[in-house]
């Protein structure tokens, strides 16, 4: 791991449409490949940190089927729909969620695709611990769990999804802080039909507020991924 990366940190305001979020991060994308093919050494990165509002969005790879609205439904949820190109399957983004795009040059930070995710996963794991949550990995899958030794009771917190182009990152982690989790109940979360979704508020039964988890959360993952 390369020590003290710069890294520009992007705190969007209010709800920001997905669609226009989405263009932002392959416009900051690019410009770190564009600085990277044209022999600039270690351009710096960005962290996005912004909410949506209701919007479904189906990975690359993702089965259309985990949608489990017809067009007319799905519009009476006040909800988008979109395909977009990172990995994994279906996802909610919605108010109350803490949504993370990090456009990192990878190659810089001495990352490869899996240690980038392993450390984002760590990033939520330890946050998740300052609110006496124990969360964790699941085997065979992406994103961080509650209870993954009862496969009755095991559940979703974190969601993550990432695209990665000539070493650089975008797309990145959903993390359900005092979310509405009704909205999962009209997809198979990530694909799976045997999983249930919850947050931050439900696991401690207090209120808690966006503006917390970002605090902590933009700490700790300077700390895991030593940027400045």
């Amino acid at each position: 791991m390369k020590e003290n990366t710069k890294v520009c940190f992007h705190d969007l305001p209010d709800l920001s449409d997905y669609k226009n979020t989405w263009e932002f991060q392959e416009k900051l994308q690019k410009e770190i490949i564009d600085l990277k093919l044209s022999g600039i050494d270690n351009p710096a990165g960005h962290l996005i940190f912004c909410e949506h509002p209701h919007v479904y969005t189906l990975g690359r790879f993702g089965n259309e089927q985990n949608l489990l609205l017809d067009t007319l439904k799905l519009n009476s949820t006040g909800a988008q729909f979109f395909h977009i190109d990172r990995g994994g399957d279906i996802t909610y983004h919605g108010p109350g969620q803490l949504v993370g795009y990090p456009i990192f040059n990878l190659e810089a930070m001495g990352l490869g695709v899996k240690s980038y995710i392993h450390k984002m996963e760590e990033s939520i794991i330890e946050v998740l611990k300052q609110f006496n949550i124990n969360a964790e990995r699941l085997d065979g899958a992406t994103g961080v769990w509650i209870d993954t030794d009862n496969p009755k009771k095991t559940r979703k917190i974190c969601a993550m999804g990432v695209k990665v182009n000539r070493g650089v990152s975008m797309h990145g982690f959903a993390l359900n802080v005092n979310t509405d989790l009704s909205y999962f109940n009209h997809i198979n979360p990530c694909g799976f039909t045997d999983k249930s979704v919850t947050s931050i508020e439900k696991e401690t039964g207090n209120e808690i507020y966006l503006y917390s988890v970002k605090e902590k959360l933009l700490q700790v993952m300077k700390k895991k991924f030593h940027f400045k």
